[in-house]
């Protein structure tokens, strides 16, 4: 039973939609699974085919920005397993995952039980900068957030977050090579087919987009590494650490002196492990990198 799992797992094939938060991810996600012929997205917590809410909970429920973004990474085991073996028991061959960075895409994917991304698609690649721009604006001035399914889907499940609803009326064309401006014709443009005439997605305003980021200091999160680096190893000197305010998290850059002897290999992959992993499940702070620097190896 095991290994016809593993068969069919293997003829799935996982597609990647990254971009930062409030790019648009969402707003574009319906469009990018019918280019690609998509039966499933995985989208801020939720399992969504078409038009219904299979499994999950939205992060967009949550009260604060960190419990927000540990729902959208499948953090809690019990939200998680829910919608792996909803998975399981779903008859699909392609699924989108979606997620501000590839970091966070694969982690999704790791934790869901999924093969890794066959396909990575930008929000880059699929509109255009002032597209974004504007997306981005609408994000933090108004803090309104997409969901991909209707608003009747939403409103009995999320009512207390509901905005508004959006209609997009699709004309049945096909576009080949033409010069072309929306987003949904020029997704149209590999021969994939028309898509649907009307496709609905649902605005809602999460309670914590009303009360911004939670920013922890670069003198605490440096102390949680140095704290992190003396358990795994007392031997490890940190000679600098910078810390960079990423899109939903936190990137690090670790300047260290090893020890002769140590194995740099697979001892400072560990590390860094160890230093994410740690500081995620202790505070619910993303941190989407860790680079470590070997300055010197000591005596």
């Amino acid at each position: 039973m095991f290994l016809d799992f593993l068969f069919n797992q293997k003829r799935k094939k996982v597609f990647a939609l990254v971009g930062e938060s409030g790019t648009g991810k969402s707003f574009r996600a319906k469009l990018i699974a019918h280019k690609y012929g998509i039966d499933l997205i995985i989208d801020d917590g939720l399992l969504i085919r078409d038009n219904r809410i299979l499994a999950g909970h939205s992060a967009k429920k949550e009260k604060t920005f960190i419990a927000a973004v540990k729902v959208a990474l499948f953090d809690e085991k019990s939200h998680r397993d829910d919608v792996a073996r909803r998975l399981q028991n779903e008859k699909y061959k392609r699924i989108l995952v979606l997620g501000t960075s590839e970091r966070m895409v694969l982690k999704i994917a790791t934790r869901l039980q999924l093969p890794q991304p066959a396909k990575i698609i930008k929000i880059e690649d699929i509109a255009s900068q002032d597209e974004i721009e504007k997306a981005i604006r609408t994000r933090r001035i108004e803090g309104k957030h997409v969901i991909p399914v209707p608003s009747i889907e939403v409103k009995k499940s999320y009512p207390n977050i509901f905005y508004d609803a959006i209609k997009i009326f699709k004309r049945r064309i096909t576009v080949r090579g033409n010069n072309i401006g929306s987003i949904e014709d020029r997704l149209q443009a590999g021969g994939i087919g028309p898509v649907p005439t009307l496709l609905e997605k649902s605005v809602v305003r999460p309670e914590y987009s009303k009360r911004g980021k939670i920013i922890i200091s670069e003198t605490a999160l440096s102390q949680m590494v140095i704290h992190c680096v003396d358990e795994y190893n007392n031997s490890i000197k940190i000679k600098k650490i910078l810390v960079k305010d990423a899109d939903i998290g936190y990137r690090l850059v670790i300047t260290i002196d090893v020890p002769y002897g140590i194995q740099l290999g697979g001892n400072i992959h560990e590390l860094q492990r160890y230093i994410i992993e740690n500081i995620e499940h202790y505070t619910g702070i993303l941190i989407e990198e860790v680079n470590i620097i070997i300055d010197k190896v000591t005596e």
